[in-house]
């Protein structure tokens, strides 16, 4: 658009004189209709080959990937993993038996775990600088956000809800033990407490006054963020006021791409607590 501006300035007065008043064809040009850009978008996203994706609906590591996929116009085809984790055909390919799991053919073993290495292959292949910048210094706050994340913050809100959420606590835990259950109470309730010093640490250190970590619009670190901040809702957690406005905040910017995976989520807390009370 700057190069169109650029040559209509250069035109003689008198081919400029020759246009019908009140219609300069420099403004008619800088403004494309809404369909155009719809056009354009809708371009974008066919460029980009259709992407398998083995995944849980309640989970919020699952949400993850499934509000980026969307968010960046990928043409997924979800598959429900859901009972088929451990059978023979899934193992062989993935032998972690973690989903969410990518199926790509440029991978060296065809397919790829873990939320946030996912993201980061994407924006990488399809250069997605939007939700992961290639400035060194960017990029490393978004991986240092990221990393802390599921180093710190995510280990406390799983100890905090998985016990409420009815999933196994992983070996070693508190949780997973034969420990008398007052123990598990106590081990529970130390994890929800721990909870918010990390999260400060978020309000304070990533975002430092900007509406997301990745600035003006969200990263994959604040879609891994966010997603997290879903499972508190199952122990009634009592969120701070910007994680609360962070989280609207964030579903406003991404709409369904992030609603719809999050209404999965919200429905199946939904329901555990729906049981508990029963």
């Amino acid at each position: 658009m700057a190069k169109t501006a650029t040559k209509s300035a250069k035109k003689p007065a008198s081919k400029a004189a020759s246009k019908p008043a009140g219609k300069p064809a420099a403004k008619t040009a800088a403004k494309p209709t809404a369909n155009a850009a719809a056009r354009s978008v809708s371009k974008a996203r066919a460029k980009r080959p259709p992407l398998k994706l083995s995944m849980l609906k309640p989970s919020v590591n699952n949400m993850t990937v499934r509000v980026f996929v969307r968010a960046a116009g990928f043409d997924a085809a979800e598959i429900d993993a859901w009972g088929h984790t451990r059978s023979p055909e899934y193992m062989a390919r993935n032998p972690a038996h973690l989903t969410p799991m990518i199926e790509d053919k440029g991978l060296p073993r065809g397919v790829l775990w873990e939320s946030c290495a996912i993201m980061q292959y994407l924006a990488n292949k399809h250069g997605l600088e939007k939700f992961y910048p290639k400035a060194p210094a960017k990029r490393a706050m978004v991986d240092s956000a990221m990393f802390y994340l599921i180093g710190t913050l995510y280990p406390y809100v799983a100890r905090a809800t998985y016990p409420a959420l009815g999933f196994p606590q992983y070996a070693g835990e508190v949780g997973h033990s034969d420990a008398h259950p007052d123990r598990k109470s106590e081990a529970q309730k130390a994890a929800v407490a721990a909870i918010a010093e990390p999260l400060e640490v978020f309000h304070t250190f990533f975002r430092d006054g900007k509406p997301f970590i990745g600035g003006k619009s969200p990263s994959i670190a604040d879609i891994r963020l966010a997603a997290t901040l879903e499972f508190l809702a199952v122990i009634d957690y009592a969120l701070p006021d910007w994680a609360k406005e962070y989280m609207a905040a964030m579903e406003k910017k991404l709409g369904k791409a992030y609603a719809e995976p999050a209404g999965d989520v919200r429905g199946y807390i939904a329901y555990v607590k729906s049981q508990a009370s029963a």
